[in-house]
């Protein structure tokens, strides 16, 4: 479970504060007054710290709980500002829609899509086959990762079936919108680690502790 040991707020205030953040597009000033209405006086850069503080450790608990996805993957990358320059969040979805992994970086190349692709290998296995778009990067790097470990990765591209994962990245950027950009890499991969955690939730991707349905939040809850 996430330490909250030394903290001057109680860790079902921290909780709050961590999930509606990630949870739905809004800014850190409009959490601040909606602490306000709920009596807890806290600022907005407070609230910032929060929420890298503590997202990372959202992932980690939900790492340990993820239910497993398919063996077909659709994998792309979108784009991020950070500090006014373009940084590059590649995402992979199984077919059914549900998150496989995500990684942040500030390229975006054979490099990068391989760096994306070990890793969303170590968290969910080798995949029999990828689909992606025309990307000669993304091909570039199946091919070679195929080469290297000797396995036998199907690539396939289309732009009709990969509609899935570009679909999906949506979530994620209809909350990045009242961000306005970010203000550092390390504070943008925290934050986003925090939204996909909570939107592979929402989509039912957490093993759940006892037999009673529980709420997308409840689930979060149970982190701590």
């Amino acid at each position: 479970m996430i330490d909250f040991k030394g903290r001057h707020f109680e860790r079902e205030i921290l909780l709050w504060a961590g999930r509606w953040y990630v949870a739905y597009p809004i800014s850190y000033r409009q959490l601040e007054e909606m602490m306000g209405e709920r009596g807890v006086t806290v600022d907005h850069s407070t609230l910032n710290r929060w929420v890298i503080r503590y997202a990372p450790e959202f992932e980690k608990q939900f790492r340990r709980r993820q239910c497993p996805v398919g063996r077909s993957g659709r994998m792309d990358e979108t784009y991020v500002k950070i500090k006014g320059r373009w940084a590059y969040l590649y995402r992979a979805v199984s077919k059914e829609g549900h998150t496989i992994d995500f990684l942040l970086t500030p390229t975006r190349d054979r490099d990068a899509a391989e760096a994306f692709l070990r890793k969303a290998i170590r968290s969910q296995g080798v995949p029999e086959k990828i689909t992606i778009d025309k990307s000669g990067a993304n091909t570039a790097a199946i091919r070679r990762y195929n080469k290297t470990h000797k396995t036998a990765i199907v690539i396939r591209h289309s732009k009709y079936l990969n509609s899935i994962v570009e679909q999906d990245q949506r979530a994620v950027k209809r909350r990045t919108c009242p961000m306005l950009g970010f203000k550092s890499f390390w504070a943008a991969r925290c934050t986003i680690v925090g939204m996909e955690v909570m939107h592979a939730i929402g989509k039912g991707q957490l093993t759940r502790t006892g037999n009673a349905p529980q709420t997308p939040a409840e689930q979060f809850y149970t982190f701590a």
